[in-house]
C-alpha cells in the first residue's frame, strides 16, 4: 500500500503534530523492523527536508548503520564514541548545537554542522538510535527532542523479536 506524507504545518512543532499521527498510522500493522525505520527516516526527510537522517542498530558492540537518507555514512559507531555512540551509553537524547563543539565527534560529513540523537529503547536497554544531522548551526532544539521521541517510542515495538 502506498503511504503519502501530507505536511501543511507552518513550524516545526506545527509539522510535527501532522506528522506524528501519520507515522504511527504507517507502522501500524508493520512488524517489520527495517521496514519501519525506512519509511520513518523517509518521512521525515520529506517533512524537514534534513541533510541526514537515519538509523543505527546495536549489533554486538557497535551501532551499525541502518535505513536513513542521505550522503553515505560511517557504517560502525563504538560504545561512547561520537554523539550516536554517546545516546546509546548514557541513554540519554543528544542534542549537539555545534558538532565542532562536541568532544569525540566522529564526522561522518564535513557538511554536517548540528545534530540530534535519540535512543530507541526496549526494556531500558537501547537497540538502536535515531540521528538527525543538519547542515546548518543550531537546528535543533526541546521540540525536536520532544517529537522525535515521540516517534522513536511508536518505532520501538518493531524491535520485539
Amino acid at each position: 500500500m502506498a503511504e503519502e506524507i501530507i505536511s501543511k504545518g507552518e513550524n516545526k512543532k506545527e509539522k510535527y503534530e501532522e506528522l506524528v499521527p501519520q507515522i504511527a498510522a504507517l507502522l501500524q500493522g508493520e512488524s517489520d523492523v527495517v521496514a519501519n525505520m525506512a519509511n520513518v527516516a523517509a518521512a521525515l526527510k520529506q517533512v524537514f527536508g534534513f541533510f541526514w537522517v537515519g538509523f543505527y542498530v546495536v549489533k554486538e558492540d557497535k551501532l551499525v548503520l541502518a535505513p536513513f537518507q542521505g550522503p553515505v555514512a560511517c557504517t560502525r559507531i563504538g560504545f561512547g564514541k561520537g554523539v550516536c555512540g554517546t545516546a546509546w551509553k548514557e541513554k540519554q537524547t543528544q542534542l549537539v548545537p555545534d558538532v565542532d563543539k562536541f568532544p569525540g565527534h566522529i564526522a561522518c560529513s564535513s557538511a554536517s554542522r548540528s545534530e540530534i540523537v535519540v535512543p530507541i529503547l526496549v526494556n531500558k536497554t537501547v537497540v538502536a538510535v535515531l540521528d538527525v544531522d543538519s547542515e546548518h548551526l543550531n537546528s535543533f532544539d526541546t521540540t525536536d527532542a520532544r517529537y522525535l521521541t515521540m516517534i522513536t517510542e511508536l518505532l520501538s515495538d518493531s524491535f520485539i523479536f
